[in-house]
């Protein structure tokens, strides 16, 4: 939700202080959220010669008109930015696990662990999903993680939370 601000946030400082989009920065660029993370994953996957998709992107969602050069900054931006979300993201499944496989005295680890991810972020971003991936293998170590599997699951709090009142109602209560 947040990685588009994010990313507008850094956009209009190295426009203000590096003229980044010339000498003039577009009101636009100023708006919060004018920017959104769809925006950045749709420029983020352009990979034609001139960037075209990223000018159009930018142009549309904030007023920048920009040269190749500024475009190519901004997918560095858009890099930076979701790899250290899904870095972030895949060092808080790491520490997730790391806390059940010590409450398991050691379960975890040994056998397959499958992750479910819900959300738009992991089901429509790639680079995304190969960094918060990357990190869990950093992390673990390459032999650990490869019995950690990470699925996208769609509704996935619905079908937890389905899933927790079905084994709760299995156990007989006095209350």
């Amino acid at each position: 939700m947040y990685l588009g601000e994010i990313a507008r946030r850094v956009l209009l400082k190295m426009a203000e202080e590096g003229d980044l989009f010339s000498k003039s920065v577009p009101e636009k660029l100023s708006t919060p959220f004018a920017l959104r993370t769809p925006d950045l994953c749709a420029m983020h996957l352009d990979d034609s010669d001139d960037l075209q998709a990223v000018g159009s992107i930018l142009y549309n969602a904030t007023g920048v008109e920009s040269s190749l050069s500024a475009r190519k900054i901004v997918i560095e931006v858009c890099d930076a930015i979701v790899k250290r979300g899904g870095r972030l993201a895949g060092a808080g499944i790491v520490g997730i696990l790391q806390k059940m496989e010590e409450d398991s005295k050691g379960l975890i680890f040994g056998k397959r662990t499958v992750v479910a991810m819900d959300g738009g972020l992991y089901e429509h971003y790639p680079h995304y999903r190969n960094y918060l991936q990357c990190a869990v293998t950093e992390l673990l170590g390459l032999e650990t993680s490869k019995n950690i599997v990470i699925e996208h699951s769609k509704d996935g709090s619905g079908i937890g939370a389905a899933l927790l009142a079905a084994s709760n109602s299995m156990y007989g209560h006095d209350w």
